[in-house]
């Protein structure tokens, strides 16, 4: 029975696809998720007050539930086999993240501010990140960020140098007549970010002949820089798909 049931929760334990067990609580992790969005909204909560209650308590049911079936099952892992397996994978990242994201329940009893209690009941927002241990997809994403981690680093210090050599030179164009706005580098910067992001909230504009022809440049050199990541991760992905297309072709 242990063996079975070790097939259907533990995504490790088989070479290939998902189990039922797992697609379902990949869906159920989904609409807490959802409904732990929706809960923020103070209204809603108001209006259907039993429907989250509800909710709250079924979904700590269910995941706890699964908790304890990953415990059990979890000396049937070959990083948790021994005397101390149970142990070890408690103390394992994705336990630490079950547990983190059952503690808002538990916390509804205590005697905590409603402040902190909604910051605590965020945390099951958590659940999300759990999705990563039923599919390849987070492997192949970091695989992809370290194959072009170089070029990664290039861009980001290219950025950095525009955000700085901008906002220095906003700085000595605006600073006089926008000082609020213009009167340090630092606050410069925030216009940079804004500007170089292709944001443009538009919230702060230079005034100057010369601080609107730098500004256009540093617009137009802001088209470069969002793409040039995008460029360099487009490549790794393909990269990484077409090395595990022929990693199953070969296999």
């Amino acid at each position: 029975m242990r063996a079975w049931l070790h097939q259907a929760v533990d995504p490790s334990a088989r070479a290939q696809g998902v189990s039922l067990f797992n697609l379902v609580i990949c869906g159920l992790i989904l609409i807490a998720v959802l409904i732990a969005v929706l809960e923020t909204e103070q209204t809603l909560v108001d209006q259907f007050p039993v429907f989250f209650y509800l909710a709250e308590w079924l979904f700590f049911i269910v995941f706890a539930a699964e908790f304890c079936l990953r415990v059990y099952v979890a000396p049937l892992n070959p990083l948790f086999t021994g005397r101390f397996g149970r142990i070890r994978y408690l103390f394992s990242l994705w336990a630490l993240i079950d547990l983190l994201a059952l503690l808002p329940f538990l916390l509804t009893g205590t005697d905590v501010t409603a402040y902190y209690l909604r910051l605590a009941r965020l945390l099951r927002v958590l659940r999300i990140a759990r999705l990563g241990r039923f599919t390849h997809a987070w492997a192949m994403l970091g695989g992809a960020f370290h194959a072009r981690r170089y070029e990664l680093l290039i861009s980001a210090l290219i950025a950095l140098l525009l955000l700085l050599v901008s906002s220095t030179f906003l700085y000595l164009l605006e600073a006089e007549g926008q000082p609020d706005a213009f009167g340090s580098v630092p606050r410069a910067l925030w216009w940079s970010v804004a500007t170089l992001t292709t944001v443009g909230y538009g919230d702060v504009t230079p005034l100057t002949a010369a601080g609107k022809f730098f500004a256009g440049i540093t617009a137009v050199a802001g088209i470069g820089l969002v793409a040039m990541p995008t460029g360099i991760l487009a490549a790794a992905f393909s990269d990484a798909f077409q090395k595990q297309r022929g990693e199953k072709q070969g296999g």
